[in-house]
């Protein structure tokens, strides 16, 4: 078993770095990957009862000791990240496994002890622990850094430097920077190979050198960073770490619980009553837990009693419920203090969690409902346990509140929107045996189902029934069901209810069929005749509280009581592939007129193909397909289908050969523009995750409306696109997988004990060219708060139509089992840090199961492919790769697309010199591409403020755009950063000033273009295009207009930006004190030009942009 969990775990072949870059100075250190292997194997042999020696033992009282120093190559190893695997998920997502091999988690941070204050970090580090020192030169060393008994230095070995030359003082830090944010780091040829949460940089000296250093762990480099980063904000205060650790907010707390709770006041309290009061404090710990960890610390006292102190009780209590993560990023965003106060709350809110409109107010409200203690509530501060219970509320929760209400245009026609749908409505088991249930209709409805399915027979004494057909045992009366969905119709929404109608009934029934739809449904019956007049399907707005009824229909010109038509087709198809004879013709049934005269909007068709269906078709008759026969559409003709669905609506029902009720994945019908996906509601999994969370958007009603472009009567897309959309900017999608929380063991998992080996999966669905997975390491034998600290990028070419899934599974060696999971659209994600509610196998939420992570969107810096470093970097003009139009081969066309060109280039070069002006701003910065231009003016003031507190620049306004001049000299690494800041502003400014011209230029040739648009035939025939080089020379057309289109959109967009981006630096500016020069003159012109930047903001929103 332990060579089978070893082989398992080697690394993929070709990522391990060049042996010669991993050297220590004085000899070759080559790198080998057989040690890690070996060593991942053995930690594998946990459930054989063999347990790998524990860092618990190598970190006593919270240090790590030289002697225990970790492998180096194992180390490298979980520095290195190894490039995931790339899968398509879209082709059968239930069979994908997780795109990365897995590793095994080398975490220096024992489960035992966890980091909860700044005395912790700084033990750690005196202790020493191995670091990897970068060098420019793509060489890395690896060395044994400790901090010094007195604190004052930070020093490193083995080295041929002399001693006293091997070291840093504290006192000549600038500033601490997480991940890798410098210039060697980006300009290292290995960078790519390190992880972005182990690398931690030191930024030393008046020029800003940088000591670049990569932890074996991200909790390890969170140390380096939390605790070098409290030495320096204190290097002019003395230090008395125990002193600190017991003044704390959270002490000062602690003490009066336990005060409250000793109600003989002596101190001491019995274990139960202690296990109980911190179980009432945190629910969410196991009291076999909490017992253990008091038995340790009266172990590590030498004392054996039933008793708890006081400091005991604060101890027990903060080594269980500290979360370190939490306490990290607590400490970085109070500068370094163990609290937040409104302030910190309120730069936290607008720069990380991007909450705008925020007030010091609202983050007292927040304090005063959040914090614990009285003192905190009172004096308006938020200790660590405070803001982890904020951070677990629904407050920051990932799905964003403004998409549970109607934030859609619901006025659009009926086929402009995905319509939440279910197959085979009445059945709670699999279609084959499966006994029809009521609740099968309870269930739909309350999940705003808004296409459900009705399989009427003939019953007995003339009542009408519903039944599987396949199982005749337990049928429900056609009344009892009318009755639920009339209850129930419109519980969860207000928007229109189709019935889709299996009609098996002999006429008579279907009388009473008619009879009781009538009367049950009332005036909510929509049967008002289609006008010819119109082109498009009526609105949900429209036909809101309607129910429409879907199903055959008579002919309207022939004056008869009763007629045959074609079986429904989806039992036409069943019938077909049960007979031998395949091709023989549909079978025909007996339609009454006054069940025919119930379907009005959604007439059944049959399909033939796209040319006759737009030529003959009318709006209001709609086509189902089985999943065989849209799959086949969907790869041959994918513009085709599109651009039908613009029109009419597509149903899509699973194979017969689903026995079982698995689902089909909805998709790939929905990258087609198909509406109606008709999923099994009672089988869960992959791809019912997928279709609810799908339909969680806007307000839950059961309609989402589609992209623009596949709308637009005139636009271009191919469901099979497998690069940029035309007119769509990319975004990047930035997941930081932080930790999880209370995971529990899988149901029905083999193995025994409470032990699991959690990770977590990731994966994109969209369009093709999205669609990906990646996975971070295993966590070993952590339930409880696994940390992963790992961090990916996924670049989305379509956002509108991308969903992300995290998936978290135990690492097994029978299979990998199933923990929990959420799905959620692209455009339901809130940035910053939150937590995800996971959800069972079934979709139920799973109380305190969560996962933290960090959220950002990003724009996608040029057109071009990704580069190798990330995919937000700067693409220069050489490089970069302009939106191409298409040449349709008709002279007149092409001369007004031509005229396109040019402004489509000084579009696009706006757009990315802005971008790129950016992140340069940015790097300098020393901040990652993801962070805000508010977060950019905050790191800038730190260093623009000299020992006296006066600013060393200040904020000018100039045509209402904030320059910052500098006030004396300054040193040339300052120089440059206001350079890159000036540039930065100057884009900005360009694109500003001339994007209403450059974008009336584009508007002009997109409308030029559209006057052709009804005469394209003819213009093609007068040019001898015919067949398929016309079809070609019309889809070249719809290419241009969307990229004309879209150009447009994206130009109006980047200015609106730039504004907004003004806005908030001068904002930056003045509450960081840039402003301010000895008089309020400078303050009221700021606040005046800010006034202006509104008024030209609102200017253009309501003019020609």
């Amino acid at each position: 078993m332990a060579e089978a969990a070893g082989s398992r775990q080697q690394p993929a072949a070709g990522r391990a770095p060049p042996d010669a870059a991993y050297r220590a100075e004085e000899e070759p250190e080559p790198a080998s990957l057989d040690a890690p292997a070996a060593a991942a194997g053995r930690r594998r042999e946990r459930r054989s009862g063999v347990s790998a020696v524990g860092t618990a033992e190598r970190f006593p009282g919270g240090s790590l000791g030289p002697a225990a120093a970790p492998d180096p190559d194992a180390c490298l190893l979980e520095a290195a990240k190894a490039t995931p695997r790339r899968s398509s998920i879209i082709k059968d997502p239930s069979n994908q496994k997780c795109g990365r091999k897995k590793t095994v988690s080398f975490s220096s941070m024992p489960s035992e002890k966890k980091i909860s204050s700044a005395s912790d970090c700084i033990s750690f580090m005196q202790a020493g622990c191995e670091l990897k020192k970068v060098r420019p030169n793509s060489r890395i060393y690896n060395r044994f850094f400790t901090l010094d008994p007195d604190l004052q230095a930070l020093r490193w070995e083995p080295s041929k430097k002399d001693l006293e030359k091997a070291k840093l003082d504290i006192s000549a830090i600038k500033e601490i920077r997480l991940g890798k944010n410098t210039e060697t780091f980006r300009n290292n040829g290995l960078a790519d190979q390190i992880s972005e949460d182990c690398a931690l940089s030191v930024i030393h000296g008046e020029n800003y050198e940088s000591l670049d250093l990569v932890a074996n762990s991200a909790d390890v480099a969170n140390i380096w960073v939390s605790g070098l980063r409290y030495l320096v904000s204190r290097s002019k205060q003395p230090l008395d770490l125990m002193e600190s650790s017991h003044n704390t907010p959270r002490f000062a707390w602690l003490k009066t619980v336990f005060e409250a709770a000793d109600v003989d006041g002596n101190g001491i309290m019995l274990e139960d009553t202690s296990v109980e009061l911190i179980k009432k404090l945190n629910p969410t710990l196991k009291e076999s837990k909490i017992r253990l960890k008091f038995k340790e610390i009266q172990k590590s006292k030498e004392k054996l009693t039933t008793r708890v102190t006081k400091e005991e009780f604060c101890e027990a209590f903060s080594e269980l419920c500290t979360r370190p993560e939490v306490y990290f990023l607590l400490v970085q965003i109070s500068k370094n203090k163990e609290y937040l106060d409104a302030n910190d709350l309120m730069l936290f809110l607008e720069a990380e969690q991007g909450v705008t409109h925020i007030t010091e107010e609202m983050c007292l409200d927040i304090i005063r409902r959040y914090e614990l203690s009285q003192e905190g509530r009172l004096k308006g501060f938020l200790a660590i346990d405070g803001f982890t219970q904020y951070l677990l509320s629904p407050e920051c929760d990932i799905f964003d509140p403004e998409h549970k209400k109607i934030v859609q245009d619901m006025t659009q026609p009926l086929s402009h929107y995905y319509i939440n749908a279910s197959h085979n409505t009445y059945l709670i088991e699999d279609q084959l045996r499966g006994p029809a249930d009521i609740n099968g209709y309870v269930r739909a409805l309350k999940m705003s189902c808004r296409s459900i399915e009705l399989d009427v027979c003939d019953g007995p004494d003339n009542e009408p029934i519903i039944c599987n057909r396949n199982n005749m045992t337990s049928p429900l009366a056609f009344r009892s069901v009318i009755e639920v969905i009339n209850k129930l119709a419109f519980f969860a929404s207000e928007y229109p209810l189709i019935l889709c109608l299996g009609n098996h009934c002999s006429v008579p029934q279907q009388k009473v069929v008619v009879q009781y739809m009538k009367r049950i449904f009332g005036n909510k019956l929509y049967t008002e005749a289609p006008l010819s007049s119109e082109v498009y399907l009526p609105s949900p707005e429209k036909l809101k509280m309607k129910i429409i009824v879907k199903g055959k229909k008579l002919p309207c010109d022939q004056d008869i009581l009763e007629g045959e038509v074609t079986d429904e087709d989806e039992e036409a198809e069943i019938s077909r592939r049960l007979s031998e004879d395949f091709s023989r013709e549909p079978k025909l049934i007996w339609l009454c007129r006054e069940l025919s005269d119930l379907v009005s909007l959604c007439k059944s068709v049959q399909y033939k193909d796209f040319e006759t269906s737009m030529k003959a078709q009318n709006y209001w008759e709609m086509c189902s397909f089985s999943e065989a026969e849209a799959s086949r559409i969907a790869n041959e003709y994918p513009e085709d289908f599109v651009n039908y669905n613009k029109k009419f609506l597509s149903r899509v029902y699973p194979s017969a050969m689903r026995i079982d009720s698995s689902n089909l994945n909805p998709q790939d019908f929905w990258n087609c523009g198909c509406q109606i996906v008709a999923m099994n509601y009672q089988t869960p999994g992959p791809m019912m995750d997928l279709h609810t969370g799908w339909f969680l958007q806007n307000g839950g009603c059961g309609y989402v409306l589609r992209p623009s472009v596949m709308r637009d009567e005139v636009s271009y897309f191919s469901a099979n696109t497998k690069g940029i959309v035309p007119g769509v900017s990319p975004q990047v999608l930035h997941v930081k997988i932080i930790s999880g929380q209370n995971f529990p063991k899988p149901k029905g998992a083999c193995a025994k004990g409470d032990v699991i080996d959690p990770y977590v999966c990731i994966e994109i669905h969209g369009i093709p060219a999205d669609c990906t997975e990646q996975r971070t390491k295993t966590v070993q034998q952590n339930s409880d708060n696994p940390i992963f600290d790992e961090s990916f990028e996924f670049q989305i070419n379509l956002p509108e139509l991308a969903m992300i899934r995290f998936v978290v599974l135990d690492d097994d060696y029978i299979g990998d089992e199933f923990i929990g999971q959420y799905t959620i659209p692209l455009e339901c994600l809130q940035p910053g840090y939150r937590h995800i509610p996971l959800r069972s196998f079934v979709g139920d939420i799973m109380e305190h199961v969560t996962l933290f992570v960090h959220i950002a969107i990003t724009n996608r810096s040029g057109d071009g492919k990704a580069q190798k470093r990330s995919l937000s970097v700067r693409i220069g003009k050489k490089a970069r790769e302009y939106t191409m139009l298409r040449n349709t081969g008709l002279k007149t066309i092409d001369d007004i697309f031509k005229l396109a060109v040019h402004p489509l280039r000084e579009a696009t070069d706006m757009r990315e010199n802005m971008q790129n002006a950016m992140v340069s701003v940015k790097e300098l910065c020393g901040l990652p591409p993801i962070a805000s231009l508010k977060q950019c003016i905050l790191t800038l003031s730190s260093r623009l403020v000299s020992s006296d507190n006066a600013p060393s620049v200040t904020l000018c306004m100039k045509d209402a755009f904030p320059y910052l001049e500098p006030l004396g000299t300054m040193p040339d690494v300052q120089k440059k950063v206001l350079a890159a800041y000036d540039l930065m502003i100057q884009e900005s400014r360009v694109l500003i000033e001339t994007a209403d011209i450059t974008h009336d230029k584009i508007v002009q040739c997109q409308k030029a273009g559209m006057e052709f648009h009804e005469e394209l035939h003819n213009l093609g025939t007068k040019e001898g295009l015919k067949g398929r080089k016309l079809s070609k020379a019309i889809e070249s057309f719809a290419w241009n207009i969307t990229v004309l289109k879209g150009q447009g959109d994206l130009l109006k967009n980047a200015k609106n930006e730039a504004l907004e981006n003004m806005k908030q630096i001068q904002l930056a500016c003045l509450s960081c004190g840039l402003s301010k020069t000895g008089s309020g003159h400078a303050d009221a012109k700021s606040k005046r030009c800010l006034e202006a930047i509104q008024e030209k903001d609102t200017g253009d929103e309501n003019g020609r942009l």
